[in-house]
């Protein structure tokens, strides 16, 4: 099964994850791709998405399986095709075959940045270093299931805080993606109930890289 990795930014962040599932099937469609349908009473389209990509997000580091019917294409037309019929914000930057088992994804790497509408407090950095070096940081996170309270601590491996100008944070993070996933806004959650004098007015996330379990980059 082929699998792209593809890129999503601008304005397209905002799309939500089942928008950005109907987007690359019509672009299929668009592009005059065939998609292979699963059996049964109600076929559905084989393409999905390895980790659902929360609204406002930016990523460069998204994959996406998928299975065509007829012919096989070469992996450089299926690129520039739907390429050609994705919108601006939506990018395929590689299409390759013989990917990885998706059970071997272990590690996402992000980028939070904390903006404020005042200068931050000399100390903000190291306290924040703090908070995320204690034993346990309980926040609670909605779900389909109702709300689950979630320890952040066990799902993160690695964690970098600099100041990069007199009112923006960079938090670097990487964390658990699966069983369990840690959400990287969480920390910024987080913040605001154990920091709320250090809770920035305004936060991007982007995701930066996916890893196995050994810290090698997963594709």
């Amino acid at each position: 099964m082929p699998r792209a990795l593809f890129a999503k930014k601008g304005s397209a962040i905002y799309i939500s994850h089942l928008d950005l599932m109907r987007l690359f099937q019509r672009a299929f469609q668009r592009a005059g791709l065939k998609l292979t349908h699963s059996q049964g009473f109600n076929p559905r389209p084989l393409v999905s998405i390895a980790l659902p990509l929360s609204l406002g997000v930016e990523s460069g580091c998204e994959l996406l399986d998928f299975q065509l019917e007829g012919e096989q294409i070469p992996n450089e037309t299926l690129l520039s095709r739907l390429n050609a019929a994705l919108p601006v914000g939506v990018e395929v930057l590689a299409v390759y075959n013989h990917g990885r088992k998706l059970k071997e994804l272990a590690l996402l790497e992000s980028i939070l940045t904390l903006e404020y509408d005042r200068d931050i407090p000399q100390d903000t950095p190291e306290n924040i270093r703090k908070l995320f070096a204690q034993k346990t940081v309980l926040v609670e996170k909605k779900g389909k299931n109702g709300t689950v309270v979630q320890d952040l601590i066990p799902m993160i491996k690695q964690l970098a805080v600099r100041q990069i100008s007199s009112r923006e944070l960079e938090l670097r993070v990487l964390g658990c993606c699966q069983n369990p996933t840690l959400n990287p806004l969480q920390l910024c959650a987080a913040i605001r109930v154990y920091l709320p004098e250090l809770a920035p007015d305004f936060t991007r996330c982007r995701r930066v890289e996916i890893y196995d379990q050994n810290k090698t980059i997963f594709r």
